[in-house]
């Protein structure tokens, strides 16, 4: 296709009529809404949601001053479906009959057949008025067919009328895994729902399988069902694809306020970056990631902190035992906001999408973010293999609002090497910092290392990492040992005669502030 009949095919579809459904993003997956007089197919099996999705969409229709038609084909009284909606907040009574009307079509069916519903519909789409129709039950009608060339007929005859009176059609049907549907190929496009298993979690989905005259995001999208109706929650790596917004050009640097940490960065992270704190459970991440928002709250910049595992209070009182009692005071001013994800089953995609929205809502520049920790996003993951790529589109949208990000990930607490649970980390991360324990001597230290550092330059020396009722301490270079990061680490020479205990460890002797051992003697 050339460039202008490219062009051309974008006009047309800008000039397109759309029918806003007011379901969360599923405007979004069909780029601007339901072509209006067009028809659609809502197939899932029951439970997953066909009901309320049509209902939804109903309740926003007639709010803004349209007219509906719901045709029933089953034997449940209207009075029992509406009673199961009563509790959704878009429910509104008021609306019926007069602007969102109810009629069964199930009579007409079963004593005069399709020819019958037919001549139904055609009378009470008119005499209502209708700006969109909604036949819940076609798997009824499909089974009074002869065959499926009746009842292809019939949807070809149902589809003429209602484009006529320019009149959007939504045709629900149950649906089975390997059924066949004729209706598929007589609809403009397809919404396909599932509810299946993973485990002991139940997982909704929604797929646009077909979507004539416009484009969709194709694939998968998680969904849940709350009091709000149906809220869809499309692929992060989907939504964020083609970012519009571009990175800012005055990069900045962003210490973490300790000192040698500081001076091991060049001055602190560049502003925009997204680095990775890669470490055992206990070795300090968390408090480090704190003192990084706690730093940018004092130099005036706002932060977010983004957990899963501590309730504020405890993470306030946590960092108040170890120097960092003003957390507090910027948190109440609103400088640090603190957003805990309770421990529920959550979906990967809402986590990433109530993170970047709070972002939008700040406006604010300069902004430093902590997710602690990965481990996190990943328990809510269904599909264990999108986490690559989930997570560069989130980290590539992060860097293009000018967020300063950190990520928290844990290795095992003890190992040979250094075993990352996600190794294409390396890749979507510009900064990856390491901290280990270290047994030397029956002796456990904290160490600190610069792994990698994308845009500068870094120191790369291993130092000692140290937490104290003072504060976090970072010491000089680890110079007198052998295979540290392996956590089995060798002492070298004479030094093996030198050496001093962890910093903060009881000795009744002043805390080292040069290191772990004595250097050597050159």
């Amino acid at each position: 296709m050339s460039s202008e009949e490219g062009e051309d095919r974008k006009d047309r579809r800008a000039g397109q009529e759309r029918l806003e459904t007011g379901v969360p993003r599923l405007d979004f997956i069909t780029k601007g809404g339901l072509l209006k007089g067009a028809s659609y197919a809502v197939l899932g099996p029951p439970g997953s949601g066909k009901t309320v999705l049509a209902h939804q969409i109903a309740f926003y229709h007639v709010k803004h001053g349209g007219k509906v038609l719901y045709v029933t084909l089953l034997t449940e009284s209207h009075a029992r479906m509406l009673t199961n909606l009563e509790e959704m907040t878009f429910f509104d009574s008021k609306v019926i009959p007069e602007k969102l009307h109810y009629i069964s079509g199930y009579r007409e069916l079963e004593s005069e057949g399709l020819k019958g519903l037919l001549e139904l519909v055609r009378r009470a789409a008119r005499q209502h008025e209708a700006t969109l129709l909604i036949m819940d039950g076609m798997d009824a009608a499909r089974e009074f067919a002869r065959t499926d060339l009746s009842y292809k007929r019939f949807l070809q005859e149902l589809q003429t009328f209602v484009s006529i009176i320019g009149c959007t059609t939504l045709l629900l049907s149950p649906h089975h895994e390997g059924e066949v549907h004729p209706e598929t190929t007589a609809v403009d496009g397809i919404f396909e729902l599932s509810l299946w298993l993973s485990g002991p979690r139940a997982v909704r989905e929604l797929v646009a399988l077909k979507f004539r005259g416009s484009d969709s995001l194709l694939g998968k999208h998680e969904m849940e069902i709350s009091e709000r109706g149906i809220v869809i929650h499309p692929r992060t790596e989907v939504q964020f694809s083609n970012p519009q917004e571009s990175s800012r050009e005055d990069r900045i640097r962003m210490p973490f306020g300790i000192p040698r940490l500081d001076e091991s960065l060049r001055g602190g992270l560049l502003s925009g970056s997204t680095t990775l704190l890669l470490g055992a459970p206990g070795t300090g991440k968390t408090l480090l990631g704190l003192h990084f928002l706690l730093q940018g709250a004092r130099e005036g910049q706002p932060g977010v902190y983004f957990g899963f595992y501590e309730t504020p209070p405890r993470l306030l009182e946590k960092a108040a035992g170890v120097g960092m009692g003003d957390l507090k005071k910027y948190v109440d001013k609103g400088l640090i906001e603190i957003q805990w994800q309770p421990p529920l089953e959550h979906n990967m995609d809402s986590l990433a999408e109530r993170l970047l929205e709070r972002i939008h809502e700040r406006k604010v520049k300069r902004l430093r973010v902590f997710v602690d920790s990965v481990a996190g996003f990943r328990s809510a993951a269904v599909y264990p293999d999108r986490m690559p790529r989930f997570f560069s589109a989130l980290s590539h949208q992060l860097r293009m609002l000018d967020v300063t990000t950190l990520y928290s990930d844990e290795t095992a607490l003890f190992s040979a090497g250094v075993e990352t649970p996600q190794p294409e980390a390396a890749a979507y991360v510009e900064n990856i910092i390491f901290l280990r324990y270290l047994e030397l001597r029956s002796q456990l230290y904290r160490l600190i290392s610069i792994m990698k550092m994308r845009e500068s330059q870094y120191d790369s020396g291993i130092r000692e990492f140290a937490i104290s009722d003072d504060g976090i301490i970072v010491a000089d270079t680890f110079q007198s040992a052998e295979a540290v990061l392996t956590g089995q680490a060798r002492l070298r020479g004479e030094a093996t005669d030198n050496v001093k205990p962890p910093m903060g460890a009881p000795s009744g002797k002043k805390k080292p502030k040069r290191g772990l051992l004595r250097r050597r003697r050159s």
